[in-house]
């Protein structure tokens, strides 16, 4: 019987590494599972051609979209679209600069079945010049990422490459949209754990990604106040209302204070930090 793979993107003016991304989709070696697989792009805006040409190139994929959302909004609505079309025995979260390896879906599936689709299961990336160094994936407690080389069960994830099996959606359903691009992926990790889905990171490496590499402008001294205080505010930055909401939720009212203001403190005065 053929099993149903949604994968869902949210893309914006980053034509090149959305039509790489979306090449690896479609060279992966699925190695027997008799897997059919749906895309849906929520795309936010993107003004550099990327629409048209996931068009043009890959006809098949849905795209669609949605001007001014960022990640986790975004997905939100790309699982909302792809949810509605039908009820996919997985849906698979991807960001479009995250490139594959060929293996990385079957070993998601392998995974999952270990745990007889009732667990999320996550990709680590690792850079893309230094191999051993791993830049996203599943989280431990204390926020540091697992051992590469062992499936390793964790308590949050990074939200780059993400199996969620439907038994998993059934009980929690989609992402929160109060969050507009990061820490949706968190929550979502924190989610299960409160309701007692486990969480895995595969074994090994499923893709490269690369971090940035310079200071978020918010807290860069290089910038002067007014800038960093602009960027700490926007979706992208650090706003401090959805650090505070999320540590609310989770973890308590004075750690969640405690953030808020910290943020705050640093966005004023980042040189105190290292």
């Amino acid at each position: 019987m053929t099993r149903g793979l949604a994968i869902l993107l949210t893309v914006y003016n980053r034509k090149s590494c959305t039509l790489k991304c979306l090449q690896q989709i479609s060279s992966q070696e699925l190695k027997g599972f008799d897997i059919a697989i749906d895309i849906y792009i929520v795309d936010g805006g993107s003004n550099d051609g990327t629409v048209e040409a996931v068009r043009n190139l890959f006809p098949d994929v849905h795209i669609k979209v949605k001007d001014g959302v960022y990640w986790n909004r975004g997905m939100y609505a790309a699982w909302e679209w792809a949810s509605s079309v039908r009820e996919y025995d997985f849906y698979l979260w991807l960001n479009d600069d995250t490139f594959i390896y060929p293996f990385c879906i079957s070993s998601l599936l392998e995974e999952s079945l270990r745990y007889k689709d009732k667990a999320i299961i996550v990709g680590a990336t690792v850079n893309t010049e230094i191999s051993s160094k791993q830049t996203y994936g599943g989280r431990m407690a204390n926020g540091l990422f697992p051992t590469l080389g062992i499936t390793s069960e964790i308590h949050h994830f990074n939200g780059n490459i993400v199996l969620i099996p439907i038994a998993v959606f059934n009980k929690l359903g989609n992402l929160d949209p109060y969050f507009q691009h990061s820490k949706g992926d968190f929550d979502y990790g924190m989610r299960a754990l409160a309701v007692g889905i486990k969480m895995y990171q595969a074994a090994q490496a499923l893709g490269e990604c690369d971090i940035h590499p310079s200071l978020d402008q918010w807290c860069n001294p290089e910038f002067p106040f007014p800038e960093r205080w602009k960027a700490m505010n926007q979706p992208n930055g650090m706003p401090p209302n959805e650090t505070f909401y999320l540590e609310r939720k989770h973890i308590g009212l004075i750690s969640a204070s405690f953030h808020w203001l910290t943020i705050h403190i640093r966005c004023m005065f980042p040189s105190l930090w290292k």
